[in-house]
């Protein structure tokens, strides 16, 4: 397992991207992301409720709304028994591109994902990062079958892999950084095939499912999703910040297929949950402090009865700044991933 990015990839400092050929990645999208991103969800969009007040759309990372949406259950319950004059709603966006066009159209008022801040920071209000079990930080990983030939990051050349969403941090970005940083030519990728390797880009269930069906030879997702599909027997191998800082490690060896991994991130900050300013309204600040107020004991009381405790979305959040994200900004622009475009 390699472990060579605990010294050089510890916190970076902000590049400009003078040097960088950067690519827009998005544009031309925006027109169709907001209806077609956000279609599937369930629930309102946007607009006042009829029965409790103002009603505010919030919408969630992106992923499979089954798994999704259970584990934001105790917010949503949380925020509605709390917050007076507003009846909160959850969206699950087909994928990240939907998020900013939906804020901008004011279809959605709240948001928590670091690439859409990053985007375009000035029209949002940043209520804090997502803090859970203690932690505020996560991981990108690579995993392979048990018996695969892969090692370390080099010998991804010349493979099949599958990503998460294109511009998943933890399931593309931070991956195809370091793939690029062990001298793998990735290309034009994430918007088109590497040129070393073929890449596909789906979401983090379905990349762990590509690997089990013999589809690709291996897989990049967050540690929440990959953990779990880790035999227990590889933990005592885990980075030493992998094991001080993540919220997942009791999740290890309790999902089929078992996959080994070969590489982990550094701590990458969760996600940032903030507001669009255009929303004008008591309800923005109020829900802010709630979510800034939680602690473990205040949101277990609303943890439905077969709440999966071992795998929660929130405990509360800390103060950030976008300072905090730099190491994501930086691996965007090395991708050619223009965070304003």
């Amino acid at each position: 397992m390699s472990d060579n990015q605990s010294g050089r990839e510890g916190v970076s400092t902000l590049t400009d991207g003078t040097s960088i050929s950067r690519r827009k990645f998005i544009a031309g999208s925006a027109a169709t992301a907001v209806t077609a991103g956000l279609a599937g969800c369930g629930g309102a969009i946007g607009g006042s409720g009829s029965s409790g007040g103002e009603t505010v759309t919030m919408l969630l990372t992106p992923g499979t709304p089954g798994d999704i949406r259970p584990r934001y259950e105790p917010v949503l319950r949380m925020l509605n028994d709390k917050v007076d004059g507003a009846e909160v709603e959850m969206e699950v966006p087909q994928n990240y591109s939907a998020i900013k066009p939906a804020l901008e159209s004011e279809q959605a008022e709240i948001g928590m994902d670091d690439v859409t801040l990053i985007s375009n920071p000035d029209i949002m209000d940043v209520y804090g990062t997502n803090v859970t079990d203690g932690s505020a930080f996560y991981f990108s990983m690579m995993l392979v079958p048990l018996d695969s030939e892969i090692e370390k990051r080099t010998d991804v050349e010349g493979k099949t892999w599958a990503f998460a969403d294109r511009l998943s941090t933890s399931g593309s970005i931070f991956a195809l950084y370091t793939l690029q940083e062990a001298g793998l030519d990735i290309g034009e990728a994430p918007e088109e095939q590497p040129n070393d390797f073929e890449g596909s880009w789906t979401d983090h269930n379905q990349a762990i499912q590509r690997v089990a069906n013999d589809k690709a030879d291996g897989a990049t997702t967050w540690g929440g999703n990959g953990f779990p599909h880790v035999p227990e027997k590889f933990e005592s191998e885990f980075p030493e910040r992998v094991t001080e800082k993540s919220s997942f490690l009791g999740d290890v060896g309790t999902e089929q297929p078992e996959l080994r991994p070969i590489w982990f991130s550094f701590p990458i900050p969760k996600q940032p949950w903030y507001a669009r300013q255009t929303w004008e309204s008591p309800v923005k600040e109020e829900i802010g402090e709630v979510l800034r107020n939680s602690d473990q004991e205040t949101i277990s009381e609303y943890y439905p009865d077969d709440y999966d405790t071992d795998n929660p979305a929130f405990t509360t959040l800390r103060d950030t700044s976008m300072e905090t994200y730099e190491p994501v900004i930086k691996r965007m622009n090395a991708v050619g991933i223009d965070p304003a475009a």
